[in-house]
């Protein structure tokens, strides 16, 4: 029921916040669509710029969808309206609580990344979108909404998430295999950032939208993440709990 719960309240904030949501969603990944796919005309790996940007695009927009839904929103209700410490107190077991968080971040981002193929649709460049690609898009707001849900028990002011995000969401989201491929790095650079949760998610994205077969050993990874962030989580939550 504690999950359920949780689950009704971001339901609630979407219905109402709906097109504030929806706007913030489209903005910026259309403008990347816009001046990177249509405003410079190019060739990615014997394909049109395009085909590569989309996934891209697609995975990065999961990722700030869910980030975002989780870590502002847990950071000021955690340090200025403490609510949190009436979620202490409260009947709900509290792994209920982070794992509400989770899902409703994931189901955010997979919200935002849903518009974009959405919006790209026009475009007509024949990729292929399935359910392992929603599957991965699901997935990968998941892991981030773990990541906020890490950073906001981390923060010891409203400042530190935009600073986290500045510092290692944004980079992330140029430098993992979104606009270009990770492929071009130097080589101990390449290895660090081929293993970075969003480098994965474009992967597997493209790949499959290109026709070819899920790389399973990427949705691995995306799993080893979400538990170790989900547990940071539970041991954030619990140490609280008991000081």
């Amino acid at each position: 029921m504690g999950i359920i719960t949780i689950l009704w309240e971001k339901w609630t904030e979407f219905k109402r916040d709906f097109y504030k949501i929806t706007l913030a969603a489209m903005i910026a990944p259309l403008m990347y669509l816009i001046v990177f796919g249509m405003g410079i005309q190019t060739m990615s790996h014997g394909e049109p710029y395009l085909n590569f940007l989309i996934p891209g695009v697609v995975a990065l927009t999961t990722m700030n969808g869910s980030f975002n839904a989780i870590a502002q929103n847990l950071n000021v209700q955690r340090l200025y309206e403490k609510a949190f410490d009436q979620v202490m107190i409260s009947p709900t077991p509290l792994w209920q609580f982070i794992i509400g968080q989770i899902l409703g971040g994931s189901l955010r981002g997979l919200y935002a990344g849903s518009i974009i193929l959405i919006l790209s649709l026009p475009i007509r460049t024949g990729l292929i979108f399935n359910g392992y690609s929603f599957f991965v898009m699901f997935l990968n707001g998941a892991v981030f909404s773990a990541i906020g849900v890490t950073v906001s028990f981390l923060a010891k002011n409203h400042a530190d998430v935009p600073r986290f995000s500045n510092y290692i969401i944004m980079p992330m989201a140029y430098l993992c295999n979104t606009f270009f491929s990770t492929d071009k790095m130097p080589a101990g650079i390449q290895q660090i950032v081929s293993a970075l949760p969003l480098s994965q998610t474009s992967g597997i994205i493209r790949t499959v939208s290109a026709g070819g077969s899920v790389n399973f050993k990427g949705i691995f990874i995306l799993l080893c993440y979400l538990i170790i962030f989900t547990s940071i989580s539970f041991w954030f939550i619990y140490k609280k709990k008991n000081l």
